[in-house]
């Protein structure tokens, strides 16, 4: 589902109301996890959570108006996805999650390289995003950033 937002809250307000005080919950854990320097804000219809430019000059290189995206989250028609370049840039960190998600969750992960997708707005296990916030610093996301795309 796509929803037309120019602000997280505005985001929130207008998905279904069971997900509002998930989808809160969700933010919250996120910014308040996130190592200094990430910013908030609204992303390709998405909450987001960035490198500003002020730390990085030049932008996301699809399109070097926005700001270098890591975390998004979506309320999609039959989920909440969460959207994390982390995981989809760093082996290390992507294959920590996958062993750590069954400790957290009984229900089978469904992932695919950088989107985790929460059917079960119940089972989203929070204190495992929360940890998975503060694994990746502003500065070790742009240096790996870099070096995949300077490989292209």
């Amino acid at each position: 589902m796509k929803y037309e937002a120019n602000s997280p809250e505005e985001y929130i307000a207008q998905v279904p109301e069971e997900r509002q005080a998930v989808l809160e919950k969700l933010r919250n854990t996120i910014k308040n996890n996130l190592p200094q320097g990430f910013e908030e804000g609204m992303s390709y219809n998405m909450i987001g959570y960035y490198v500003p430019h002020a730390l990085y000059l030049d932008g996301y290189h699809c399109d070097p108006k926005l700001p270098l995206p890591f975390i998004s989250i979506a309320s999609q028609k039959n989920s909440i996805n969460l959207y994390h370049m982390g995981l989809y840039a760093k082996q290390e960190l992507y294959d920590w999650f996958v062993a750590e998600y069954p400790k957290h969750c009984k229900r089978k992960l469904d992932m695919g390289k950088s989107c985790i997708r929460f059917k079960k707005i119940e089972e989203i296990p929070f204190d495992l995003i929360k940890e998975l916030c503060t694994k990746m610093t502003v500065k070790e996301w742009i240096a790996i950033y870099e070096s995949a795309i300077k490989k292209k």
